[in-house]
């Protein structure tokens, strides 16, 4: 994210980050969560489902901002365990998806999950705090072209097909295809995940053995033609 908040608003929302970066949590808290200035009062932070569905519990937010991709099955296992606080007849909880992906599958995810935006991690501070509290109303918020996902996916009664060797690879590994399919170097791909170079080259070749292909060409070519690039 680029910008700092500065919407200044009597209105008050409380927000759990979760995250499994503490760097990026640390950075979300710095730049949105000066209540006085922002609204934004954020009570809990969580690095994983289990801490996730712990502190959602425990707060009782109006907004949860929550990653995609976590330990312990993902965003969309804490939406599934969150299901009652989402439908509490008051104050219910509300989620905004907010990730490094703007894959469509894992929009459509969240989204079938009960989320109610998705916004990717190049978000402005000033706009992040917009949609918190366009969330909070009850609003749907995504960032710009992935709202043609979602409109995509309900407009169709067909389900989508299952692609058993994408299947075969973790939500972290699909991260890492795309961005190497969209031509990022290594080292550009640590720094946007927060991993370390090493982590990028051992996930590449995790997905290079399942995929049986030889290298980044093939994968490029592979993943170009099942459209996820």
């Amino acid at each position: 994210m680029t910008e700092t908040a500065g919407v200044s608003s009597e209105r008050r929302a409380r927000v759990v980050l979760v995250d499994d970066h503490r760097m990026f949590r640390t950075g979300v808290q710095a730049e949105i969560g000066q209540t006085e200035r922002t609204g934004v009062e954020v009570v809990g932070e969580a690095a994983d489902v289990d801490q996730a569905v712990t502190v959602i519990t425990a707060t009782r937010p109006e907004v949860v901002l929550l990653d995609v991709h976590l330990p312990g099955g993902g965003g969309v296992e804490v939406l599934r365990r969150c299901a009652t606080l989402m439908a509490a007849a008051e104050n219910p909880v509300r989620f905004l998806a907010l990730s490094v992906s703007d894959a469509a599958e894992d929009v459509i995810g969240v989204i079938r999950g009960g989320a109610r935006g998705y916004v990717t991690k190049t978000i402005t501070g000033t706009d992040l705090v917009d949609s918190i509290f366009r969330v909070q109303d009850g609003d749907a918020v995504f960032s710009p072209r992935l709202a043609g996902f979602v409109l995509d996916a309900f407009a169709s009664t067909d389900a989508p097909p299952v692609d058993e060797d994408l299947d075969r690879l973790t939500q972290r590994e699909r991260e890492v295809l795309r961005l190497i399919a969209r031509g990022y170097a290594y080292k550009e791909i640590a720094k946007q995940l927060f991993i370390s170079v090493k982590t990028v080259e051992s996930h590449v070749s995790a997905v290079l053995r399942k995929l049986q292909l030889s290298n980044r060409h093939e994968l490029t070519r592979w993943a170009t033609a099942r459209r996820l690039v």
